[in-house]
């Protein structure tokens, strides 16, 4: 099973320098994050870039929101 997950473009491009040739990123990430809980995680980013992950998770969800209102005004 997959799942679909977002990533702001800076982790994105810091997962892709870390990931080796052949290497999916599911794999690059287990492997960095292996024997970690993300919870151990809280100490990489400041504040601001958590603040800026939120609301830009928030504007996505938001987004979301929009075009699936749109979508069903067009069915109705």
């Amino acid at each position: 099973m997959s799942h679909q997950v977002r990533l702001s473009d800076d982790l994105y491009e810091r997962i892709k320098a870390n990931k080796r040739e052949g290497e999916s990123f599911s794999d690059a990430i287990e492997r960095l994050i292996e024997n970690r809980s993300l919870r151990d995680l809280g100490d990489v980013f400041d504040d601001e870039q958590v603040d800026e992950m939120r609301d830009a998770i928030e504007a996505a969800d938001q987004n979301d929101v929009t075009e699936v209102s749109e979508v069903a005004d067009r069915f109705e």
